[in-house]
């Protein structure tokens, strides 16, 4: 065992895989992806509340256009969305000085579109699911007290369907942390785009991408961790009493 550790520090030493550069560029690309990946997932949750309740509504002119923009989103490949939002706006010409021509310019920006439509699609659909599951007993209960229906959705709906779905939102999460792989295929340095970068230098790819799986996998840990946590202290309720 001594020999082979010794063997494998000295196979990633002459290959200079972790070197202060290399580690910088792979921190680089901690910081874009975890940037990425929270900006889209605090946007898409915003977003999605008010459309799942619009989706969960009857009245069509409010359902249509929703089902519409969730089905179009989960029906197509994110890789796709992605390539649709950086070249397409590449190609519209914008002026110079434009506020579309800064969005362009920069990676990011179509990047966080892309991904922020596609989680919102997501959890939008995560969310209608959870309010169409109201209990019928807490929605006669909050009648009989008089509430209205935006009481009604403020004060039981919406807190009550959060419960519900916290477990599949936090799969979404994560889903949305391994999705954020492909961002290097727009030139965004994540940390996919710094295992290539590592590999393009020193030809090594088994240290630069399995380094690069490690940290996604303490990043999904560390997620499904949290929301264990939250799932407790949210859905203690749920749990058989002693």
């Amino acid at each position: 065992m001594d020999s082979l550790l010794s063997q494998l520090g000295d196979y990633l030493n002459g290959n200079q895989v972790f070197t202060v550069n290399t580690l910088a560029m792979y921190w680089h690309g901690l910081v874009n992806t975890v940037q990425l990946v929270f900006i889209a997932l605090l946007i898409g949750l915003l977003l999605a509340v008010p459309l799942a309740i619009m989706l969960s509504s009857k009245k069509p002119w409010l359902k249509w256009p929703v089902w519409a923009f969730t089905y179009l989103f989960r029906a197509t490949p994110l890789l796709i969305q992605l390539y649709i939002a950086y070249y397409g706006f590449a190609f519209m010409h914008p002026a110079p000085g434009s506020w579309l021509n800064t969005f362009s310019s920069n990676a990011l920006y179509p990047a966080l579109l892309a991904f922020t439509l596609n989680t919102a699609a997501y959890t939008t659909e995560i969310f209608r699911g959870a309010i169409k599951a109201t209990p019928r007993g807490e929605l006669e209960a909050a009648r009989a007290y008089g509430m209205s229906r935006a009481l009604m959705m403020r004060r039981i709906i919406l807190p009550s369907a959060f419960r519900r779905a916290l477990p599949a939102y936090g799969n979404e999460i994560i889903f949305m942390l391994h999705a954020s792989a492909i961002a290097s295929a727009v030139t965004i340095m994540d940390l996919t785009g710094a295992a290539y970068y590592v590999y393009s230098r020193f030809y090594t790819p088994f240290p630069a991408f399995i380094f690069v799986a490690l940290l996604y996998m303490v990043l999904s840990f560390g997620i499904q961790g949290l929301f264990k946590v939250l799932e407790r202290k949210l859905l203690v309720h749920q749990r058989p009493r002693g």
